[in-house]
């Protein structure tokens, strides 16, 4: 009796030895590849743990099947199944961790590739993933996946109903995905709502935006099929729009003024000369010649184009000077007819011998 059961002792044993010997080979196979064929990273990280995972799934119910055929206890009737659900499983975390990492290394390596693209279709892959292992684990236990159909079909539309909010986040989600109006990384804003700030993630459900004061901004997705949105980051070019005015002393200067700004905006190195440049003299105002600059800088970067605008201006406020004239201010002049004139010289000179006179005499 001693000696059976030593022999089937020793049979497991040698299992469990023989599962140890062979995880630390993979390890060592799965290092030596790795540092050989550094363009198989995505792959051999993926693969690596549930790899390392299967075989002791393997060695360990191995082990209890011999356990199981010598003591034939009922419990050990489950290895079977579990073996293969957990063969299943392990496959499943696999891909889904081969998609991450190809996601992971496309955008790493890739910026031409658009974030919001590969997130939607990093999710879309893992989650039929998830869904078609969670039908064959299902199978696998005796559990009808045609009824389970069947149940979804008649009661997806309850759901429905008492879901719709989500639903319509989803499809929300979806079509951003499909359209692109932003990206991740975009600055929006909305002119129907006060959204205003960073795209930092673009879910199913939710998008979070990080507005300028840094405080996060989470919109629900079915809200973007009801307003308006625009996206500066996708602008070409920022613009300068400049409304300036001369003294009217200064009217002799103004052609000259004028071509000479021309001259410096298709000369400066900061401005895009393809797009429209104006600099015309555009109105008589109250108190000064008033003319516009209407012109686009190169850059869209929002700190470099202030940088550029206040040299543009700078430049500006220098021509004008070097032609001896002046940027006007409102100012107020006032003119008196002859006549009024002459009768206040006149009540002037009264009220001052009317003050000599009341003197008292020393």
């Amino acid at each position: 009796m001693l000696d059976y059961f030593s022999h089937w002792v020793v049979q497991v044993f040698s299992v469990v030895f023989a599962t140890l010997l062979i995880a630390c080979i993979q390890k060592f196979v799965m290092n030596r590849i790795h540092r050989r064929l550094p363009q198989a990273e995505s792959l051999i990280e993926a693969l690596n743990l549930p790899l390392h995972v299967l075989i002791w799934l393997l060695g360990i119910t191995l082990a209890a099947q011999i356990v199981e055929s010598k003591t034939s206890a009922a419990i050990f009737s489950i290895i079977g199944p579990i073996r293969f659900i957990g063969v299943i499983s392990l496959l499943a975390w696999f891909l889904i961790r081969f998609v991450k990492r190809v996601e992971e290394n496309i955008l790493a390596k890739n910026t031409k590739v658009d974030p919001t693209t590969a997130d939607a279709i990093g999710k879309i892959l893992r989650g039929s993933i998830l869904i078609t292992t969670t039908l064959v684990m299902l199978q696998t236990l005796g559990v009808s996946i045609s009824g389970i159909l069947a149940f979804g079909g008649i009661g997806g539309i309850a759901i429905g109903f008492a879901s719709k909010d989500l639903l319509a986040n989803f499809f929300g989600g979806f079509m951003l995905y499909m359209d692109r109006p932003f990206s991740v990384g975009d600055w929006i804003r909305s002119p129907d709502r006060e959204i205003e700030g960073t795209v930092e993630q673009i879910g199913w459900r939710l998008t979070r935006i990080r507005t300028f004061d840094k405080r996060p901004l989470y919109v629900p997705n079915h809200m973007f099929t009801t307003i308006s949105i625009e996206n500066p980051s996708r602008m070409r070019n920022r613009r300068i729009k400049e409304t300036i005015g001369v003294r009217y002393d200064d009217v002799a200067q103004i052609s000259p003024i004028l071509e000479k700004l021309r001259e410096m905006l298709k000369t400066h190195h900061d401005i895009d000369t393809t797009q429209i440049l104006m600099v015309h003299l555009d109105e008589f105002g109250p108190s000064s010649l008033n003319f516009f600059i209407y012109t686009f800088t190169k850059t869209t970067d929002w700190a470099t184009f202030h940088q550029v605008k206040e040299d543009v201006l700078l430049k500006i406020y220098q021509i004008i000077d070097s032609y001896g004239a002046e940027v006007a201010f409102p100012t107020t002049t006032v003119h008196l007819a002859d006549q009024l004139a002459q009768k206040t010289k006149q009540l002037s000179l009264t009220d001052k011998f009317a003050t000599i006179a009341a003197k008292p005499s020393e």
